[in-house]
């Protein structure tokens, strides 16, 4: 099934010299497709493979074969090769040798997010691009967002509609839509994530404490998390849970939604919210509807930060006085829209007024999980309005 990710790096692939790096969830389909484009393929986990990427960029140009004559330059898609201690050294003398030769793809976990962060050898010879799972806009279409960003609304066809709902956004589990695939699916995802991706990918002993933590976690989606309780929980100190969150987060098991402040010292000192990434195994109701929205709202501010539209950030808002509204997006450092979930309320939140005299959101809706489509653009309205998740979905990325 053709994804909006196609588009993307079709147009890097043909507008850019800098490699494209692709992280994301594991099996959210970034070998898939990536392996789609490719001309050549290096796979860290293939032992063959790797035997030739530790031997050199030499030996991996010959391998893809970058000294014969054709017609176009050729894609080279590197897979899991954060795994590769050397990884970024590897890529550097690669491209630097072979950027006229060849376009680079390089795919992997969060790993590719968190060297980003530090000292970065490899400074303007890449751009990122992270990859989601499935939602309600990507459904609907594969295009490109044009410059304004939110998209015309457009109606999802009822199936896929309640696929999504309920085996969540990942590839396999929402197209096979079984039951029983969904349960094995996500047994072995938990394994994978816990048993493979945490003692390889991380310096955490304690893998029987982390999959504990894990557990915890995924009852507690859309509530604020406290770190010294969820340490308590665990039997672990503070520090240790807070590290182990930022794991689980780099491994993409879930994210954290940091509260808006303008004074960004008082908002670090604030709990975050917690969002797992697959809703589909999620049983509270309204949990479910707050992490579903969350999770489309994450890969619109991620996927248009990623695209150059600018900068983007997804927050939320609370005060001592407890009103609170579950999202904010901010555009470039302003708040541009917030965002009330609801599963099946139309009551109108207070709150939303509210929030958008202080903050000057341009949009404030009532997103209302259970609510038909309606064939209107959402963001024609500027006063707060209770608007169906399928009609604000379609509009996003």
């Amino acid at each position: 099934m053709k994804r909006i990710y196609d588009s993307i790096l079709g147009e890097h692939l043909g507008s850019l010299r800098q490699m494209a790096f692709v992280a994301g969830p594991r099996q959210v389909g970034k070998t898939t497709t990536c392996r789609a484009l490719a001309d050549a393929y290096l796979n860290w986990d293939a032992s063959a493979d790797r035997r030739i990427i530790v031997a050199g960029a030499e030996a991996a140009s010959q391998a893809c074969g970058l000294n014969q004559l054709t017609p176009e330059r050729p894609v080279l898609v590197f897979d899991e090769l954060h795994k590769y201690p050397h990884w970024k050294k590897f890529l550097k003398g690669f491209f630097d040798i072979h950027e006229a030769d060849c376009h680079i793809v390089v795919t992997g976990s969060s790993r590719l997010d968190v060297y980003r962060r530090g000292g970065d050898s490899l400074m303007g010879r890449y751009f990122l691009y992270r990859m989601h799972p499935f939602s309600v806009a990507e459904l609907n279409t594969t295009d490109m967002p044009e410059a304004g960003l939110i998209r015309e609304p457009m109606p999802i066809d009822d199936e896929a509609w309640e696929a999504l709902l309920r085996f969540g956004g990942f590839p396999e589990p929402m197209l096979s839509a079984s039951d029983r695939f969904s349960k094995r699916w996500q047994r072995l995802r938990h394994a994978q994530l816990f048993k493979e991706d945490v003692r390889d990918l991380t310096r955490i002993q304690d893998v029987a404490s982390v999959e504990i933590m894990g557990l915890l976690l995924a009852e507690r989606s859309g509530q604020q998390l406290t770190v010294a309780n969820l340490a308590q929980d665990v039997g672990v100190a503070p520090n240790t849970a807070k590290a182990w969150v930022e794991a689980l987060c780099a491994l993409h098991v879930g994210f954290l939604v940091r509260p808006w402040f303008r004074n960004i010292s008082s908002a670090l000192r604030k709990e975050p919210k917690w969002f797992l990434r697959d809703w589909s195994i999620i049983e509270d109701v309204g949990q479910r509807a707050e992490t579903i929205i969350a999770c489309h709202l994450l890969k619109a501010v991620e996927g248009w930060t990623d695209l150059g539209f600018g900068t983007f950030d997804l927050r939320y808002l609370r005060d001592k006085r407890k009103r609170e509204v579950d999202f904010l997006v901010v555009r470039d450092g302003e708040p541009w829209f917030l965002v009330e979930v609801k599963a099946g309320d139309t009551s109108p939140s207070p709150h939303l007024a509210h929030y958008q005299r202080q903050t000057g959101a341009a949009h404030a809706f009532q997103v209302v999980l259970n609510l038909p489509y309606v064939d209107a653009d959402c963001f024609a309205r500027t006063t707060p309005t209770v608007v169906p998740a399928r009609t604000f979905l379609s509009q996003l990325l």
